[in-house]
C-alpha cells in the first residue's frame, strides 16, 4: 500500500501542461511498459517513465528504454524526401538533395516501373525488418506482392529470429517464441539458458531470473562467454563457438542415461524418441567434452539438474541459432523438454529470448520469402486462396517464393534483382560478409530506402523517403511471450515524415494498384484487415482486436474469436500442431562450424550485443548517454592469448579473416575462452564485425553462421588510443 501510495504521489508531481501516452519501448522483444510525459502546449515528448502496473516488467527498464524518446526529435531526423543528385558519391552520406514528396513518388514510380518492364516484376525487391508494428509488417507483404507483383521480399529476421523459428515449426508444428507467459520464469525450478547474455541483451528479466535462485532453484549458462549471467549461475557450460548440437546431444544422452525420461509422454505425445535415443548413445560425457571443450563432470551435473527439476525452463537466443545448424540447435534443445516432458505445462517450457521489439510478430505475417499472413506457407495453394481472398487478387496471381535475406544480395550481385526497397533495416552492418554485401547494394540500378536517419545503407540509396519513429504512429506488437500489444502515439510526426503504411498505400495508389490499398486510411484500418487475412492461420489474430488489446494489457495468440480471450500457455492439452498431434523428437547428427580454426586463422570469432546498443546501432549510437557509455567496438582477447601475441590492454590489433579485416582496440578479460575472440557488432563502416563473418547458411532457416568462425589477430606499431 505504501508503495502505491508514493508511486500516486509522484504522478501528482508532473508539470500541469504534461500528459502521459501509455506505450511501450521500440527495441527488444521485452517491450518493456512505459509512459511517454509529452508537453501538451508543444505536443513534444519530455521524458519517459516507467509502467509499474505492466505484468512483465512491473517497471523495470534498461538505459536503452529510458532514453528511447531521445530518438523522436533528435537533430539527425530525416524531415523531407531525399533524392540523390550526384552518383559518384553513392556510398557515402554525401550527394543527396531535398525534395518534395511528390517529385520522390514520381520519381520511385518511374523507375519501378521502368525495371518490371525491361526486366520483368521479379527485378524489384523489398528488404524489411521487425522493429516495425504488426500492421506495417502485414502491409509491406501485401505491398511487395500486391502493389509491386514481386517475388523477392524478405527481412532481417533472418539474421536474427529464423533458426529459432524453423527449429519450433519442426519440433512443435508452430512457432511462438514461448511456450509460457513471461510471469511464469521466475516460479520455475531449473533454468537452463544456452546462448543468451541475459543481463545485458534483455536485463528486464533478470528479477525473475534471480528469483529462481533466490527460491533454491537453479541456473544453468551455456555460453563461451563468462557474461554476467554465466558468472552467478549455479553452472556455467563454457563451450566452444558452434558447438551446441554437440552438448545438447550429450546432455538428452545423459538425461537418457540417468533415467530423467516420461516415458507416458514420450509415448504418448511424442514421434522420434527411439532413433533420437539411437543417435545420441555416442555422446557420451567424455566424447561431448572433445567436440565442446565442456568438462565431463559439467555436463553429467547439467543433466543431473535439469532432469531432477520438477519443473523447468529451456531458455535460447541468438548465440545457438545463428549459426549454420541453427534449426537443429533449436530443436537439440527443445528435444530436452520434450523427453522429460516438461512443456504444455505452467512453469515449465521452451522459451527463445527475441532479438528484436517485433520480431515474433514481424515474422508471421508475410515478410518472409515463403510466408503470407497467419504463418500460412505460399507452397499451400489453400493458404494462397484464403490470403488472396482477403487482399481481392486472384491466387495466381500471387507471385511464388522468393529467396531468402543473404540470397537476396547474392541476385542483386548477378543483377536478377535490379531494384530494391528497403524498410526499417540496415543490412550494410548487419549483414555478414559486408564487403560483398555492400558491393551488392551499389550494382543496383535503383534504391530507395525508407528510414527516419541516414543509415550506413541509406547512404546506397537513389532516393530515401522520412519515416516515423515508433511513438509518432500507433499499432500492435508481439512480445517474446507472443503476447499482443499495444503501442500508442504520443505527438505527430515531425517534419513531413510519414508512417510506413501511408507511404506504402500512397505509393500503391501511384503504381495503378490502389484499388487493393486506398481503402486503408488509418493504422487500425491495417490492423483489422491483418487480423481477417491472419485467420484461421498458425497465428491466428482474429481475436485479438485493439480494443480487447487495451482491457486485458495484451492477448497472447492464438485468439480466434471475439469471446476467445487467448493463449497464455501452449499445448495445455498435449495437442501440438503437427497433424498427428504429437511433437517431433529430432534425431540430429552433430556438424561442426562451417570454418574451424587452422594455422593460418587459429582463433574462434564470435559477436554479440553489449547493454547499451541495439541491432546495427542505427538509433542507439545517436543517443549521447548511451555513445557515452560504449562509443566504439573492441575485441575481447583472454589474457593468455595477449601474452601469446605480446598484446597489451587498450592496444589496437588488426582482427582479420578469409573475408576481411578490421582494428581493434583490445579488452583483456578472463571472462572468454582462450581459443576464442569477442566483438560486439552494433558499429558501421570500417568498424562493422560483419566485414569479417561468414555467409555459411543454415539449410532450413537460412540463417547466417555469425557465430563462429576462424580468425587470427595481428598486433599492430600502433601502441594506444590517446
Amino acid at each position: 500500500m505504501q508503495r502505491d501510495k508514493f508511486f500516486k504521489e509522484v504522478k501528482n508531481l508532473h508539470h500541469p501542461n504534461e500528459k502521459l501516452v501509455k506505450t511501450h519501448c521500440s527495441y527488444c522483444g521485452m517491450q518493456c511498459g512505459m509512459n511517454l510525459r509529452v508537453n501538451t502546449k508543444t505536443n513534444k515528448i519530455i521524458g519517459v517513465e516507467p509502467r509499474y502496473e505492466w505484468p512483465v516488467t512491473v517497471g523495470k527498464m534498461c538505459p536503452k528504454g529510458v532514453t528511447a524518446y531521445q530518438q523522436t526529435n533528435h537533430d539527425d531526423r530525416i524531415l523531407r524526401p531525399l533524392i540523390r543528385d550526384n552518383q559518384a558519391l553513392k556510398g557515402t552520406k554525401e550527394g543527396f538533395r531535398e525534395a518534395s514528396w511528390e517529385e520522390a513518388y514520381t520519381l520511385i514510380v518511374k523507375k519501378f516501373q521502368e525495371l518490371q518492364k525491361n526486366y520483368g516484376k521479379d527485378s524489384l525487391s523489398v528488404f524489411s525488418g521487425v522493429s516495425m508494428t504488426n500492421e506495417k509488417c502485414y502491409l509491406t507483404g501485401k505491398f511487395a506482392r500486391v502493389a509491386l507483383g514481386t517475388r523477392y521480399i524478405d527481412y532481417n529476421g533472418r539474421f536474427c529470429m529464423s533458426s529459432a523459428a524453423g527449429g519450433f515449426m519442426r519440433s512443435l508444428g508452430v512457432d511462438r517464441g514461448s511456450t509460457i507467459p513471461w510471469t511464469d520464469i521466475h516460479e520455475t525450478d531449473c533454468l537452463l539458458i544456452a546462448g543468451s547474455n541475459t543481463a545485458e541483451c534483455h536485463p528486464t528479466s533478470m528479477f525473475r531470473i534471480w528469483n529462481v535462485q533466490e527460491r533454491g532453484g537453479y541456473i544453468i549458462v551455456v555460453d563461451p562467454r563468462e557474461t554476467p549471467i554465466a558468472r552467478r549461475a549455479d553452472l556455467h557450460l563454457d563451450l566452444r563457438p558452434g558447438t551446441d548440437l554437440a552438448l545438447a546431444n550429450g546432455i538428452l544422452h545423459q538425461l537418457i542415461e540417468m533415467g530423467h525420461i516420461d516415458e507416458h509422454f514420450v509415448n504418448n505425445h511424442t514421434n522420434g524418441f527411439e532413433e533420437t535415443k539411437e543417435l545420441v548413445r555416442e555422446f557420451t560425457p567424455e566424447y561431448t567434452s572433445e567436440l565442446t571443450g565442456v568438462a565431463p563432470e559439467k555436463i553429467i551435473r547439467a543433466a543431473e539438474i535439469y532432469g531432477k527439476a520438477p519443473n523447468a525452463v529451456v531458455m535460447f537466443a541468438r548465440g545457438i541459432e545463428q549459426q549454420h545448424k541453427g534449426v537443429d540447435n533449436v530443436s537439440a534443445y527443445t528435444n530436452l523438454a520434450l523427453v522429460t516432458g516438461k512443456i504444455g505445462r505452467p512453469k515449465s517450457g521452451v522459451a527463445t529470448f527475441t532479438g528484436q521489439g517485433n520480431g515474433q510478430g514481424g515474422r508471421e505475417h508475410g515478410q518472409k520469402a515463403d510466408a503470407l499472413p497467419g504463418y500460412r506457407k505460399i507452397a499451400n495453394p489453400d493458404h494462397v486462396r484464403e490470403v488472396s481472398k482477403v487482399w481481392g487478387i486472384k491466387p495466381e496471381e500471387m507471385p511464388q517464393a522468393g529467396v531468402s535475406a543473404y540470397e537476396m544480395f547474392e541476385l542483386m550481385t548477378d543483377k536478377t534483382i535490379r531494384g530494391l526497397y528497403l524498410l526499417c533495416s540496415n543490412p550494410a552492418v548487419s549483414a555478414p560478409n559486408l564487403n560483398y554485401v555492400r558491393n551488392a547494394l551499389k550494382n543496383l540500378d535503383f534504391m530507395v530506402v525508407a528510414d527516419f536517419y541516414l543509415s550506413e545503407s541509406a547512404e546506397f540509396a537513389d532516393v530515401i523517403l522520412p519515416t516515423t519513429t515508433w511513438s509518432e504512429d500507433e499499432g500492435t506488437v508481439t512480445n517474446l511471450e507472443g503476447r499482443i500489444i499495444k503501442i500508442n502515439k504520443a505527438q505527430e510526426p515531425v517534419g513531413e515524415s510519414k508512417p510506413d503504411w501511408e507511404i506504402q498505400v500512397e505509393l500503391a495508389e501511384r503504381l495503378g494498384r490502389g484499388q487493393y490499398f486506398s481503402h486503408l486510411k488509418t493504422a487500425k484500418d491495417v490492423g483489422d484487415e491483418f487480423r481477417l487475412a491472419s485467420k484461421g492461420g498458425y497465428a491466428d489474430y482474429y481475436g485479438a482486436t485493439w480494443e480487447k488489446i487495451e482491457k486485458q494489457d495484451g492477448v497472447f495468440w492464438p485468439c480466434k474469436d471475439e469471446a476467445d480471450k487467448g493463449t497464455p500457455h501452449m499445448f495445455l492439452d498435449k495437442k501440438f500442431y503437427h497433424p498427428d498431434g504429437k511433437a517431433k523428437i529430432c534425431a540430429l547428427p552433430y556438424r561442426p562450424p562451417a570454418e574451424e580454426p587452422c594455422e593460418e586463422y587459429p582463433l574462434r570469432l564470435t559477436t554479440g550485443r553489449v547493454v547499451y546498443h541495439y541491432l546495427s546501432g542505427n538509433q542507439t549510437r545517436r543517443i549521447q548517454f548511451l555513445r557515452d557509455m560504449c562509443p566504439e567496438p573492441y575485441v575481447e582477447v583472454h589474457p593468455d592469448t595477449a601474452s601469446k601475441y605480446d598484446i597489451q590492454h587498450e592496444e589496437v590489433v588488426r582482427l582479420f579473416t578469409r573475408r576481411g579485416t578490421a582494428d581493434y582496440k583490445v579488452k583483456i578479460t578472463e571472462a572468454i575462452r582462450k581459443d576464442t575472440v569477442f566483438v560486439p557488432y552494433h558499429f558501421g563502416h570500417d568498424q562493422s564485425i560483419n566485414l569479417l563473418t561468414i555467409a555459411a547458411l543454415d539449410p532450413m532457416s537460412r540463417m547466417p553462421e555469425f557465430k563462429a568462425c576462424a580468425a587470427q589477430i595481428e598486433k599492430l606499431e600502433i601502441k594506444k588510443v590517446q
